[in-house]
Parts: structure tokens; C-alpha cells; sequence
């Protein structure tokens, strides 16, 4: 296992995934280091949506104009929402939460890419935070700041 400055320094973006799904153990490994991020008065306001469905996972790849169609590769996505009326740091408490979600996915052997959704637009420049709500069915409250595309490394070295 590396120590945490050798998992900083090799940490990388990977948009380019194998077609071998995440286990079960792995997601809910991410999702529980995720859930153990700081945040402001401890408030978490965060919530993680697991997407693994490839329908799915086709719609979110299409939610803003560019840097997301590499969702529709990945084995899974984690979607970072909150519920805004719960604090007025939400965006640094889901920052933090999203690249903890990065370094556990790396800790598995894992690639990951964190995809920016919050105040970018699609194609048609209708807004990817409204496209992500409604792909998700999320209540009116929430925002979305990013989703992190998760997979097996199509050009790994482990």
C-alpha cells in the first residue's frame, strides 16, 4: 500500500476506462470515505449518487457541453450533491468531499476524473446542474457540483 504523499504524487486523471465493472466492496469503500469528509459545523450536507446504469450513465455524459462524455465510458459515476438550504459553504464541503473520493479510488488501484457541473451549461446552453436534477430526479433544494467518473484504468501499471 502507498503512503499518502506516494498516492498524491501518482494520483492522475483517467477518462479512459476498461469495460470491467467496480465491485460492490469498492464503491461502498469510496462512498464511505467520501461520507467521512470534513465539513463546515459538521453539517454534511452533501449527498452521493451512484450511477452504474448505462443509460444512465449515456444521459449524465451528455449534461454539459464538454468534458463529460467520458461518463458514458465509466463503470460508474458518483454524483455530489447537497441540499443548499442546509449551509453557505456547501461548494467547499463538496470539493472536499469529491477529491476524497478521488484519493479512494486511487487507493484501490482505480482511475477516476472529477467532472464539473455546477454553473457550466450543455451544448444548447441550458444548465448542467438543472440537466443532472432532472436526469436524477433531484428535489428542487439541491445543486449539483460534480460528478466523478470511476473505472478500472484502461492503461494501468498496477
Amino acid at each position: 500500500m502507498k503512503n499518502f504523499l506516494e498516492l498524491l504524487k501518482s494520483r492522475r486523471t483517467c477518462r479512459q476506462f476498461t469495460n470491467k465493472s467496480v465491485s460492490k466492496e469498492s464503491i461502498e469503500y469510496i462512498l464511505e470515505a467520501a461520507r467521512l469528509s470534513p465539513s463546515g459545523h459538521r453539517i454534511r450536507p452533501w449527498d452521493f449518487i451512484v450511477v452504474e446504469d448505462k443509460e444512465t450513465l449515456k444521459a449524465l455524459s451528455v449534461s454539459k457541453a464538454s468534458g463529460a462524455a467520458l461518463i458514458e465510458g465509466a463503470a460508474a459515476a458518483i454524483v455530489v450533491a447537497a441540499d443548499i438550504t442546509k449551509t453557505d459553504v456547501w461548494v467547499e464541503d463538496c470539493s472536499i468531499a469529491t477529491i476524497i473520493i478521488q484519493l479512494a479510488a486511487e487507493e484501490l488501484g482505480l482511475g477516476s476524473c472529477w467532472v464539473q457541473i455546477r454553473m457550466r451549461k450543455d451544448a444548447e446552453g441550458n444548465d448542467a446542474t438543472e440537466n443532472v436534477k432532472r436526469i436524477l430526479n433531484l428535489p428542487e433544494n439541491y445543486s449539483v457540483l460534480s460528478i466523478v467518473a470511476i473505472g478500472h484504468k484502461l492503461n494501468s501499471e498496477r
